[in-house]
C-alpha cells in the first residue's frame, strides 16, 4: 500500500501491499481486443431501471483477484554488543514472506489481464483467482510505473473478457460501476457517477514523474480494489481503479473520491508491452509549454476565453519543427480533441505510439492553422528522471510548490534526490527548483535535457525564497 498525504487528506493506492517493476516477455504476440467506441446510450436512463444486474453480471466473471507474494530478508534484531562478541554469523538474517492483494481485469480471450503496477511490483509469485473458483499461476508481461499499469497473463480455456469503451467519450454524470475485491471480502460491485475527468497534478505518480490523467468517481472503492474494473452503464470497461483520497491516511476508507486510469491510456500501454516488450511513448517536440492565461491570450491576439497550450520552445529537427509549429504558437486541439492544459497535451501525446500522425490545431498571431505532425519516440534520455549524473528531478506541481513555500507562478523542475557520490552533491540539493538553464526558462525534465550542452552550463535555482546561479560542467 502506498500513501501520499496532502494536508489532512491522504492519496492511497488501493492494493493492500505494494511490491518495483519486473521484466517483460520475450515474445511479442499481436493483441485482439474487443472495442466498442460508440458513445454511451443516454436514452436508456429514461426507462428508470430498477436493477442493473443485466449490466454487471456479464462483466463480473472477467474481474479477478490478484495475489502477490514476495520474500523479504531482514537483519536479525539483536543488541549490537552481542554482534561484537559473537560476530554477524551467529545471527543469520531472517526471511519473511509478504503477501499482497489487488484486483485485475481480463481483457482478451487468451488471458491478458490489466492491473496496477503497485499491485505486482517486486512480486516473486503471482496468482489469479477467477470468479468461477479457479486459481491460476500468472506470468508478469511488463509494467509501467509512470502510469501505474501492469500486464499479467494466465493460461486457461474459456476465459471471460470485457469489452473496452472509448474513455475519451466519458462525460461528467455518466453512470459507472466499480468491481473488485476490496479488503479481501470477495468480489464487490458499487455504483456511482463520473465526478470528473482529466484529473492531474494529484501527486499520485509524482515520485515516478508519471502521467496523471485520472477519471474521478464517487463509486465506493477501497483498499484491494487496485487494478479492478470501472465499467459504464453498458458494461464496457472505461477505467482501471487505482487510488482513493482518504481522510484516514494509509488505513482510511472510501469518502467518495476515487481515481481510475482511463482505459484508452491503459490499453495503449497494454498493446505496447505485449507487442513490443516495452513502453513506447510518442514525442511531439515542443518545450516550455504552459497553460494559456486569459491576459496572455489577449496579448497574443486571441479571444480572452480562448483555451490552449502556449509553446515556448521548438527543438530543431523535432516532429513539431518539421510540421511547421513555431515558438509562441498556441496549440488548441490534437486530432479534434480540445485541450486546455500542458498536462493534457503531455498525456495525449505520450499515449500515442511513435510514428502516429496527429492533426494539430493551433493559433498563430490570431489566425487558426492546422498542421499534421508525425510523432517521434520519446527516447530513454528524454524520459529519464536523471537530469545530470546523480541528480534526479521531477516536474514542479502544485503539491510540491506548497511544500516548498514557493510562489504559485514559479515554473521549473524540482530536484528530488542527489546521490552522495554525485559530482554535483556539494552544489545541488533536494528541494532546489531549477528555473533556467543557460538563460532559457525550463518547465519539464525533457526540455531540461535538451537545454544542457557539453562543457559549462549556467543554472538558475530557486531555494528558500532566493534565486541563485549555479555553474555545472557536463562532459
Amino acid at each position: 500500500m502506498k500513501t501520499r498525504i496532502t494536508a489532512t487528506l491522504g492519496l492511497v493506492f488501493l492494493g493492500l501491499v505494494s511490491f518495483p517493476a519486473c521484466r517483460a516477455a520475450e515474445t511479442h504476440p499481436k493483441l485482439d481486443l474487443k472495442v466498442d467506441s460508440s458513445p454511451l446510450d443516454a436514452t436508456a436512463a429514461k426507462s428508470r431501471p430498477t436493477s442493473f444486474a443485466d449490466v454487471v453480471e456479464p462483466v463480473q466473471p472477467a474481474v479477478v483477484s490478484v495475489y502477490s507474494s514476495k520474500t523479504v530478508t531482514q537483519r536479525a534484531r539483536v543488541p549490537e554488543i552481542f554482534r561484537q562478541f559473537y560476530g554477524d554469523g551467529a545471527f543469520p538474517d531472517q526471511s519473511q514472506k509478504q503477501e499482497g492483494l489487488g484486483s485485475g481485469v481480463i481483457v482478451s480471450k487468451n488471458g491478458y489481464i490489466l492491473t496496477n503496477n503497485h499491485v505486482v511490483e517486486e512480486a516473486d509469485e503471482l496468482k489469479v483467482a477467477l470468479n468461477d473458483g479457479r486459481e491460476l499461476e500468472a506470468k508478469l508481461i511488463g509494467t509501467d510505473p509512470k502510469t501505474d499499469i501492469a500486464v499479467i497473463k494466465i493460461e486457461a480455456d474459456d476465459l471471460p473478457f470485457v469489452t473496452l469503451a472509448d474513455s475519451d467519450r466519458l462525460r461528467v454524470g455518466d453512470l459507472v460501476f466499480a468491481i473488485g475485491n476490496p479488503l479481501g471480502v470477495g468480489q464487490t460491485v458499487t455504483m456511482g457517477i463520473v465526478s470528473a475527468t482529466g484529473r492531474s497534478n494529484l501527486g499520485i505518480l509524482a515520485e515516478q514523474g508519471g502521467y496523471e490523467n485520472f477519471i474521478q468517481t464517487d463509486a465506493a472503492i477501497n483498499q484491494g480494489n487496485s487494478g479492478g474494473a470501472l465499467i459504464d452503464g453498458q458494461g464496457r470497461l472505461v477505467g482501471i481503479n487505482s487510488a482513493i483520497l482518504s481522510s484516514g491516511g494509509p488505513r482510511g476508507g472510501n469518502i467518495g473520491i476515487g481515481f481510475a486510469i482511463p482505459v484508452n491510456l491503459a490499453s495503449s500501454i497494454l498493446t505496447s508491452l505485449v507487442e513490443t516488450g516495452s513502453v513506447q511513448r510518442g514525442y511531439l517536440g515542443v518545450g516550455s509549454i504552459k497553460d494559456l492565461k486569459p491576459e496572455e491570450a489577449e496579448a497574443l491576439g486571441l479571444k480572452k476565453e480562448q483555451r490552449g497550450v502556449f509553446v515556448g520552445d521548438v527543438p530543431k529537427d523535432g516532429p513539431a519543427a518539421k510540421a511547421g509549429i513555431k515558438r509562441s504558437d498556441v496549440i488548441t486541439a490534437i486530432n479534434g480533441q480540445a485541450l486546455a492544459t500542458a498536462a493534457e497535451l503531455r498525456n495525449m501525446i505520450a499515449a500515442k505510439a511513435p510514428g502516429t500522425e496527429v492533426e494539430v490545431k493551433l493559433v498563430r498571431e490570431g489566425k487558426a492553422l492546422t498542421v499534421k505532425a508525425k510523432l517521434g519516440a520519446l527516447s530513454a534520455a528524454q524520459a529519464a528522471d536523471e537530469f545530470i549524473p546523480g541528480v534526479t528531478v521531477k516536474p514542479l506541481d502544485a503539491e510540491t510548490r506548497t511544500k516548498l513555500g514557493a510562489p504559485k507562478d514559479l515554473e521549473g523542475i524540482v530536484i528530488s534526490e542527489v546521490a552522495e557520490d554525485s559530482p554535483f552533491a556539494k552544489r545541488l540539493a533536494p528541494g532546489m527548483v531549477v528555473v533556467e538553464i543557460n538563460r532559457q526558462p525550463v518547465t519539464d525534465p525533457e526540455q531540461a535535457q535538451r537545454l544542457l550542452r557539453p562543457g559549462r552550463n549556467l543554472l538558475i535555482v530557486y531555494i528558500r525564497g532566493m534565486f541563485s546561479p549555479v555553474a555545472v560542467s557536463i562532459k
